[in-house]
């Protein structure tokens, strides 16, 4: 029997030892095929593998226990399994399932189709709600400085109006959608980009390049698409607010409603409020325009049979702001005694969409805007009355390897104002009214691996005549992580100045307007490569791109040739702009997530012979984001960034003391959130940490905005006097970068499901 005692010992250990093989395959429910690059992880050995390209994967060295199993994929709700026994060499396969989650990585704006983002032929990055609340800003216009080549630009130091720029591009050439359709138009790409609330906000689309094949004017250098959210699948109420130490105070609020099984409503209230003059850099003028708008926005949502879609959804906006010197009130509107800018804009917007019943996939997509602005900006008035009307019918059709899409858009344009744009040659006025209607055709073709995109547009403009966009996309699926794209089309756009520029309106300058200006044309060719890694419970996300876009007749703004002038005319010659983007996306085992960006570009205009950089066109802009999350105490950390190259700024004359390039500037922020059980989030941090302002002097000659004591020879150049040795005049128009330096902030969020 002795003997036998350290046999049983020996056993024993061996037992202890012993160490086991966990295998299987992976597989992807929907397409029924192998999940390459999933990840299987230990979450108590902190040990795993990931799937090789048949889906099979295999991990060694497992002590006997009792273990729990995480088996993640990108873009698919992550399986967990509690309490798996491994005493043998076990066998488990899984299959990955579509959920919640796989929503985020859902486009449609490529291809007005909902697919997933890896088989879009055409390149979408996605902004989730969540991305915003990183950093929370007022509006997704201050929103969308985090992501990489967005580039949200003010145009003037007093109003503050902006635009929103996609690789140096200017602003009206960013076309802005809400759920697909034309709302953010003319007037309100420099007037109601900040009335968009967050509160209304599932996803925001984002598209560089070209899409007038789809989208027609206005997209020629890239379109953002702000995707509301669902009523159904809204929460029941949320609301967020927060204020800064400049006091300013913003306010979100959602609430959902039923109306019965197959109805219900979504409400959204946002209310934004700054009266707090403040001139920190002395130049007698509001660093920030003071504000108080309010935007109410409903959806409706309807369920019908054979998953038929239909809703409706309208907003109404105010807004009054001004800004100007810190002694100006209402009663110094229009006048000369004080300069200010003072800004009442109301808006309407009606949209909707509805399948109509039949076997065919035919959706009736139709919105309307009604846009009214009174302006003033010092004496010189700006009223304008805009209206717009939208409807397009759209068939999808499914052929064998074609995916068809027809569409028939129709879009009419109503504008009056009270400038020389709406005037007859006897100076009476009339409105500008603008027929568009078009067709255009797609054919997505699917050859196994490989995809590609034909499609071609033709409209007819009632003032301009006939106008042909084509386009073409090839994209190969290397595996279910490796994807190459290759698009390559035309943009064209149709320009109408007082609408888009802002800077034809304020400061001294006298705009020119030297012939009819031409549909601007472009062509763009653009290359997409994706690599995501997945290593354990991690991955690396890789997104580059290289992209050049050429212009022909395009119209930038002279601020050259004479500096008392805005010169208005059609290039003759040409325009490029061209550069690299790579997008970097890590998420670790542990809850560290870093989202890093960069964009160089090269964006000039060639005439005459000579080759130069627009003003206000940055070489090179850097975004980043990282967060970090520790779960049992219900903290998040978040550090978000941005930086921008230099650009050129508009001198008033070879004297101006004012740097003629700017700096690298970078605007930088750190938020703390505490979450609780009962869906209570309490947020605080830090805005713009370096504590980075743009020069004191940027307005020149703020202490005579209307240019009395400027003196002019008789071709009209400035003559240098003692109080004005620089042969300035009073303009706002030299802007990069906001005024407002560092800050505190401090706000609270609740989700009720």
């Amino acid at each position: 029997m002795k003997p036998l005692i350290p046999l049983l010992f020996c056993l024993l250990a061996l037992n202890v030892r012993a160490q086991f093989k966990l295998s299987g395959k992976i597989t992807l429910e929907e397409k029924n095929e192998a999940a390459f690059g999933a990840a299987v992880f230990i979450n108590e050995l902190n040990m795993g593998t990931t799937a090789d390209t048949a889906g099979h994967y295999t991990i060694t060295a497992i002590p006997k226990g009792i273990y729990t199993l995480r088996i993640s994929y990108v873009s698919l709700p992550t399986i967990i399994e509690k309490k798996v026994l491994i005493d043998h060499n076990l066998v488990r396969d899984f299959t990955m399932k579509a959920g919640g989650n796989a929503l985020e990585e859902v486009v449609v704006t490529g291809t007005m189709k909902e697919v997933s983002k890896l088989d879009s032929p055409v390149p979408v990055d996605v902004i989730t709600a969540k991305f915003i609340y990183k950093n929370p800003v007022p509006s997704i216009f201050d929103g969308l400085s985090y992501v990489n080549g967005v580039r949200p630009q003010l145009n003037c130091n007093v109003c503050n109006t902006g635009d929103i720029h996609i690789n140096g591009l200017e602003g009206p050439y960013t076309m802005v959608l809400i759920d697909g359709m034309p709302m953010v138009s003319g007037l309100s790409t420099v007037y109601g980009l900040s009335g968009i609330p967050n509160s209304l906000i599932d996803r925001v689309e984002i598209v560089k390049g070209p899409a007038s094949t789809l989208y027609g004017s206005e997209a020629v250098g890239g379109l953002i698409n702000i995707i509301t959210k669902n009523p159904s699948k809204a929460p029941a109420f949320s609301a967020d607010a927060f204020s800064t130490t400049w006091r300013d105070f913003n306010v979100d609020l959602g609430l959902k409603l039923t109306a019965g099984s197959k109805t219900t409503a979504l409400i959204g209230i946002n209310y934004f409020n700054y009266q707090n003059p403040i001139d920190h850099n002395r130049d007698g003028f509001t660093d920030l325009t003071l504000q108080n708008r309010i935007s109410v926005f409903n959806k409706w949502s309807f369920s019908r049979k054979n998953n038929k879609t239909a809703n409706i959804a309208a907003r109404y906006y105010y807004e009054d702001r001004w800004g100007g010197d810190m002694k100006w009130n209402k009663s110094f509107r229009g006048g000369d005694a004080l300069y200010g800018e003072s800004i009442y804009t109301k808006r309407f917007e009606l949209m909707g969409n509805y399948d109509l019943p039949t076997q065919e996939k035919l959706t009736l997509q139709y919105s309307f805007s009604s846009h009214d602005q009174n302006s003033v900006y010092g004496t010189v008035p700006f009223l304008a009355d805009q209206k717009i009307a939208f409807a397009q019918l759209l068939w999808d059709k499914v052929a064998g390897k074609h995916s068809l899409l027809f569409g028939t858009p129709f879009r009419y344009t109503f504008y009056n104002d009270n400038t020389t744009a709406t005037k007859y040659v006897d100076g009476r006025d009339h409105a500008d009214k603008i027929f568009l209607p078009g067709i255009f055709v797609q054919d997505e073709i699917s050859m196994g691996i490989h995809k590609i995109l034909l499609g071609a547009r033709y409209d007819y403009n009632s003032r301009h005549g006939s106008i042909f966009t084509p386009r073409a996309a090839y994209k190969v699926k290397l595996n279910q992580t490796d994807v190459i794209r290759l698009n390559f089309g035309r943009g064209f756009r149709i320009v109408n100045l007082f609408t888009e520029d802002h800077a034809a309106l304020t400061g001294s300058r006298q705009v020119i307007v030297k012939e009819a200006l031409k549909p601007e044309q472009s062509w763009n060719a653009n290359l997409n490569v994706v690599k995501k890694i997945v290593t354990g419970n991690s991955f690396v996300g890789f997104d580059a791109s290289v992209f050049y876009t050429y212009f022909t007749n395009r119209i930038l703004p002279d601020y050259d040739t004479n500096p008392n002038q805005i010169i208005y005319d059609n290039l003759d010659g040409y325009a490029v702009s061209k550069g690299i983007s790579l997008n970097l996306d890590f998420n670790f085992a542990f809850p560290l997530k870093v989202i890093a960006g960069g964009t160089v570009m090269d964006n000039y205009q060639y005439e005459n012979g000579k080759r130069f950089r627009p003003v206000l066109t940055e070489k090179v802009t850097a975004v980043w984001s990282v967060s970090y999350e520790i779960q049992k105490a219900g903290l998040s950390f978040d550090y978000t960034g941005n930086l921008y190259g230099p650009m050129r700024l508009p001198l008033l004359s070879e004297d101006d003391p004012r740097a003629g390039t700017s700096p690298v500037w970078s605007l930088q922020n750190i938020q703390i959130t505490k979450k609780f059980r009962n869906g209570l989030e309490i947020y605080g941090g830090i805005k713009n940490l370096l504590n980075f302002t743009p020069p004191a002097n940027s307005i020149a000659r703020s202490h005579d905005p209307f240019d009395k004591n400027v003196k002019f020879d008789d071709a009209g150049q400035v003559i240098a006097t003692p109080d004005n040795p620089y042969r300035l005049t009073f303009d706002p128009s030299y802007v990069y970068a906001p005024n407002q330096g560092l800050r505190g902030f401090a706000g609270l969020r609740y989700t009720l499901h």
